[in-house]
């Protein structure tokens, strides 16, 4: 039998293995309720020095499920690191706070997710030169960005139970957006497009110096994961020629440069963002996840036009588990596993972070038939 370290290895070069990998994403309450539930104690103290929607999660439920892959968040992106986080608005239900990027995001205090974004300090060029990109230039705080002591941390875990590390960070769409919007961003591509190449270049030019200064005091990982949000339902928030004009040259120097050092790539991105798919199999991908299928992505559509060139995680609907129908479960494996591992190049995970609806016995069910119709060598 592989190690998890040793199984993404091949899967992600799209090479035999013994079965396809297992990762998942779950939600703090998620973890708490099957905690409660008693199937596993909460440890989520384990995770102290993790990223704000990282630190809440017990690392127990990744090591109950005995997950093959792990994510160590250790980059801090925000503009201005002084800063810190400014209180505006508090009540019982939210938290509005403006942060180091200028941006006013209101926070959902009783349930995970992603901010709303109520407004941007920074709206257009002028506002990125003078209030990000001087921060951002900075390298005497460029040290200070980094958390080496969670990525040791989570180093040394994955080396002792042979696991395989991910640094897990933002490229360059999921780092501009923060600080001026969606909308700011993408009329800045259609109107402004020297300002998105310039946001473009700093941000990948700050993130290689702070990955060459972690890797050269601590060591490489196995691979890299590049969060990059780029769609919403049915539709990339860009062109395939708009992302081919102003993404890909940043993306393309990210990859070959993971490249160079021999870590593979995984690029996770939300949304509907299969024409962008071309593109970024040219940039230098390995893996893409997750594949949201309210979204309007088809794993297996994926698979038989890029199955060849990348390898895939996710791409099974949440919505099934949601439903705590374990019929629906297994109609959902048998119909996408069987023709996502063929040639290797699969790793299981619903195509969503696993919400608390979720039953700890449907979740459990999904993880044990996967990867039973998922070894290889046996008659289904």
């Amino acid at each position: 039998m592989l190690t998890g370290k040793e199984r993404i290895a091949r899967i992600l070069q799209r090479q035999p293995v013994d079965r396809i990998g297992l990762f998942e994403v779950f939600w703090a309450e998620t973890s708490k309720r099957w905690a409660a539930e008693g199937h596993y104690s909460d440890a989520g103290d384990e995770n102290k020095g993790l990223g704000a929607e990282f630190k809440r999660l017990p690392q127990t439920v990744e090591d109950h499920f005995r997950l093959d892959l792990r994510r160590c968040p250790c980059l801090n992106m925000v503009a201005d690191l002084d800063f810190g986080e400014a209180v505006v608005e508090e009540t019982e239900d939210v938290k509005m706070i403006r942060n180091g990027n200028g941006a006013l995001l209101r926070w959902h205090k009783k349930h995970s997710g992603a901010p709303e974004h109520v407004d941007f300090m920074v709206k257009d060029r002028s506002g990125w030169q003078e209030s990000i990109r001087g921060h951002l230039l900075n390298s005497t705080d460029y040290v200070r960005r980094i958390d080496f002591d969670l990525y040791r941390r989570m180093k040394q875990k994955c080396q002792n139970e042979s696991l395989f590390l991910t640094v897990a960070t933002n490229s360059v769409f999921e780092c501009m957006h923060p600080v001026c919007g969606h909308e700011n961003l993408l009329m800045g591509m259609a109107l402004d497009p020297e300002w998105v190449r310039d946001m473009c270049d700093v941000y990948v030019r700050v993130i290689i110096d702070l990955l060459e200064i972690l890797f050269e005091k601590e060591g490489q990982p196995d691979g890299m994961w590049f969060w990059e949000d780029m769609g919403f339902k049915e539709k990339p928030f860009m062109s395939p020629a708009m992302y081919r004009d102003l993404l890909f040259p940043a993306h393309r120097r990210l990859f070959d440069w993971a490249h160079s050092r021999r870590m593979p790539v995984i690029v996770h991105s939300c949304g509907f963002v299969e024409p962008l798919v071309p593109g970024l199999v040219e940039a230098g991908i390995d893996c893409l996840q997750p594949m949201e299928v309210k979204a309007g992505m088809d794993l297996l559509r994926l698979k038989k036009n890029f199955g060849d060139r990348i390898a895939f995680m996710g791409g099974l609907d949440v919505r099934t588990l949601i439903a705590n129908d374990l019929d629906a479960v297994r109609a959902e494996l048998e119909k996408k596993v069987p023709v996502a591992m063929e040639g290797s190049g699969y790793i299981l995970q619903v195509d969503h972070s696993v919400p608390d609806q979720v039953d700890y016995d449907t979740y459990n069910y999904f993880v044990e038939k996967g990867l039973e119709i998922g070894t290889y060598g046996k008659t289904r």
